[in-house]
C-alpha cells in the first residue's frame, strides 16, 4: 500500500477539515494552541481524521500559524489522524519536511492573470516550483503526500469564467511533475453544480487511480449544492470547514467555506458512510464561539438539528 493509498483509501469518502488553515487565514482574532489542540481532539473524537493545520508562512505576517509545528505534533499523536500544511515557496516546503507533516499542500491558479496577480510569476513557473516540491520530497525521510490546488479553477476573480480545458491541463501537468493528488478550488464560488460536476468528471478520468479533492466555497450559496454534484460525478475527497469559517480575500464579504457540518449530513444522506457523528461535531462550534466571538458562523444542521428519527451517525 503506498502513502496515498493509506490517507486516502479508494472505498471510502474522505471529509477533510480545512478550517484550522483556511478558515482562519484571515481573521484577526484567532484561537489560542490550546484551544485549537481541543478543537483537533474534540473533531478526532467526533470521528474526523484530516485536519489542515496551518501554513508554513511568515510568522510575523500570518501569526495564527506561528504554532503549525505544534499542531502537526497534537495530529500526529492521534492514532490515524493525519496532518496537512500549506507551502508556497521552497524554504516553506523545507520547513514542512522537517516537521514530519504527513500531507504537504501547495497552489497554482488556473489563470495567467491570476498567477501573475497572486504570485508574481507564470503558470509554468508555478507547476516548475511544484516539481521541485516533488524532488524534495522524493529526497525526504518519509516522503509525505504532495497535494496541489488549483485555485480559480471554476471562475476566476479577475478574469470571470474559467475555460475548463486549462483546468484539466494543469491537472495533467501536475499529476506528470509528481504530484499525488491534486484539489479542484472554487476560490471565489462562482460555480454552480453542472459545472462542477462536469469538471470533476472529467479530472477524476485524469486522475484514475490518484484521488481529486474537491474544495468549495459558499460564497453565493451554492456549497452544498457543488458538493452533491461532485460526490455525483465521483469525487469521494472534499474540503469543509467547521462553521464555514473563512473567506476570500479575491471576493469581499463572501462567506468562508462549505459547512463542514453540513457537508457531512449531506454525504450520509447520500448513503456515504463518513464515519463522523454529526452532534458531536455540531458541539465544537462552542470552541470557535469561545475564541472567535466576532466570527460568523454558519450552518444549516447547527440551526436546524438533524431531523426527527435520523440517526447522528450512519452505520
Amino acid at each position: 500500500m503506498t502513502r496515498v493509498q493509506e490517507l486516502y483509501p479508494e472505498s471510502k469518502i474522505i471529509l477533510r477539515e480545512v478550517g484550522l488553515r483556511d478558515g482562519l487565514q484571515l481573521v484577526k482574532a484567532f484561537p489560542s494552541t490550546e484551544a485549537k489542540q481541543c478543537w483537533i481532539r474534540d473533531e478526532y473524537a467526533a470521528g474526523v481524521r484530516h485536519f489542515e493545520v496551518g501554513s508554513f508562512l511568515p510568522a510575523k505576517t500570518f501569526p495564527q500559524f506561528a504554532d503549525v509545528r505544534d499542531i502537526i505534533g497534537t495530529v500526529a499523536s492521534l492514532p490515524d489522524a493525519y496532518g496537512i500544511a500549506l507551502t508556497l515557496n521552497e524554504r516553506g516546503v523545507n520547513e514542512a519536511l522537517a516537521s514530519g507533516v504527513a500531507e504537504v499542500a501547495t497552489v497554482v491558479s488556473a489563470t495567467e492573470e491570476h498567477s501573475q496577480a497572486n504570485a508574481n510569476r507564470s503558470r509554468e513557473s508555478a507547476i516548475a516550483n511544484v516539481r521541485r516540491l516533488c524532488e524534495l520530497r522524493d529526497a525526504s525521510a518519509h516522503k509525505p503526500v504532495v497535494n496541489s490546488a488549483i485555485s480559480m479553477a471554476l471562475g476566476c476573480s479577475i478574469v470571470g469564467a474559467v475555460d475548463p480545458k486549462e483546468v484539466l491541463l494543469l491537472t495533467e501537468k501536475l499529476f506528470e511533475a509528481g504530484v499525488d493528488m491534486v484539489a479542484i478550488a472554487d476560490t471565489v464560488g462562482y460555480a454552480g453544480p453542472k459545472q462542477v460536476g462536469e469538471l470533476t468528471a472529467a479530472a477524476v478520468k485524469i486522475a484514475g487511480s490518484k484521488p481529486i479533492c474537491i474544495h468549495l466555497h459558499d460564497t453565493r450559496g451554492m456549497g452544498i449544492a457543488n458538493a452533491s454534484a461532485a460526490l455525483d460525478a465521483g469525487a469521494r475527497v472534499l474540503d469543509g470547514s467547521l462553521g464555514g469559517l473563512g473567506g476570500c480575500p479575491f471576493a469581499p464579504g463572501a462567506t468562508g467555506n462549505v459547512v463542514f457540518e453540513d457537508l457531512v449530513f449531506l454525504c450520509e444522506s447520500k448513503g456515504f458512510a463518513t464515519g463522523i457523528d454529526i452532534e458531536k461535531l455540531i458541539a465544537v462550534r462552542g470552541i470557535l464561539k469561545s475564541e472567535m466571538p466576532s466570527e460568523a458562523l454558519y450552518g444549516g444542521l447547527a440551526r436546524a438539528g438533524l431531523p426527527r428519527g435520523t440517526a447522528a451517525r450512519a452505520a
